[in-house]
């Protein structure tokens, strides 16, 4: 395990450890000063003690998961990183690729909790401004030729004082092209159906729309505080059987409802009056069952929200958010 105050030499300079600001079954992220004199960076390291008692191809998975993520953030062009991470730097260590990527002030998911339980919950204009923000990062992972297949709060990173959210952690990424069903992959949390339950021949046949849906579900997080039931039964699922967790469902009788009648309620209740008819049509696309009823691409989704904005806004709400739209690179 890394350790504070050591010292990490990457391709570009070296990196002090100073503190451990995150951690999951794959790995660790630390802040750590850059000897430079440059802005903090925040160092990501592969769960070396997991690695070990791993087996070999669980281990060559991971190692090709982080190089997969180098991959594309290295082939990003600069205007990219609007709302993708930025990655400052790259190398090894004790065997084991390492990143280092910008500094943020934390997760959207500890973020927003934080705010709730302060009495001070996310508005629904802030709420979409970040939904609109993370459209145009999946548009961008798309245009790039990717699917992203993991967004979930945890992977959006905040900038608490400009409001600016950025995607992170691209192991899961897939290629676009490769249109035959893959492994498992991504948090059952957030997944569409698709992504969670196999295809009859066997691995998960997923596509951009995959996204779609988690940007639906956590759309609905986001206004409601809670979690959708169906994704909270796919994760429940998954911890007690792992990839036998479809199976279980299935064998346990019907399937609940992607987003239930009281669900919608729920939503509903959360959103002024003179939005919610477009509030609620954007959820009920993005979590659309079939990946062939969600919004075709970014621009469907932008214009969408635009629909909703301008509900609680009028017009100038509806230019505003257009004009911000252009910025972010969302496009046909």
């Amino acid at each position: 395990m890394p350790a504070r105050d050591t010292t990490i030499a990457l391709g570009k300079g070296h990196y002090r450890l100073r503190e451990q600001v995150g951690a999951s079954v794959y790995g660790t992220i630390w802040r750590a000063t850059a000897l430079s004199g440059m802005p903090d960076v925040a160092i990501k390291f592969v769960n070396a003690e997991r690695m070990a008692g791993a087996q070999p191809g669980q281990r060559e998975r991971w190692i090709a998961s982080a190089s997969n993520e180098i991959a594309f953030l290295e082939a990003l062009q600069p205007w990219d990183g609007r709302h993708i991470v930025r990655l400052v730097d790259t190398g090894w260590h004790d065997g084991l690729p390492v990143l280092a990527l910008e500094l943020m002030s934390g997760d959207l998911g500890r973020h927003v909790a934080r705010r709730r339980a302060q009495g001070d919950p996310p508005a629904l204009p802030e709420v979409l401004d970040w939904i609109g923000q993370l459209n145009g990062a999946l548009a961008k992972v798309h245009q790039h030729g990717w699917r992203y297949l993991d967004l979930k709060p945890a992977n959006v990173l905040v900038d608490a004082t400009t409001g600016t959210v950025k995607l992170a952690d691209f192991g899961t990424n897939r290629l676009l092209e490769a249109a035959q069903a893959h492994s498992y992959c991504g948090t059952a949390n957030w997944q569409a159906p698709e992504q969670f339950f196999p295809a009859p021949g066997g691995g998960y046949a997923t596509g951009r729309h995959s996204d779609y849906f988690a940007l639906g579900a956590l759309y609905f997080f986001l206004v409601t505080g809670a979690p959708l039931r169906w994704c909270a039964a796919c994760g429940d699922a998954y911890r007690e059987h792992q990839s036998d967790g479809a199976r279980a469902m299935l064998d346990a009788g019907p399937l609940p409802p992607v987003l239930a009648d009281d669900e919608a309620a729920l939503f509903a209740a959360a959103v002024p009056d003179i939005a919610r008819v477009p509030a609620l049509r954007l959820l009920s696309m993005l979590l659309a069952h079939a990946p062939e009823d969600r919004p075709r691409n970014a621009l469907h989704i932008s214009r969408m929200l635009d629909a909703v904005r301008a509900g609680l806004g009028g017009r100038a709400a509806l230019v505003r958010s257009s004009a911000a739209s252009l910025e972010s690179g969302v496009s046909p």
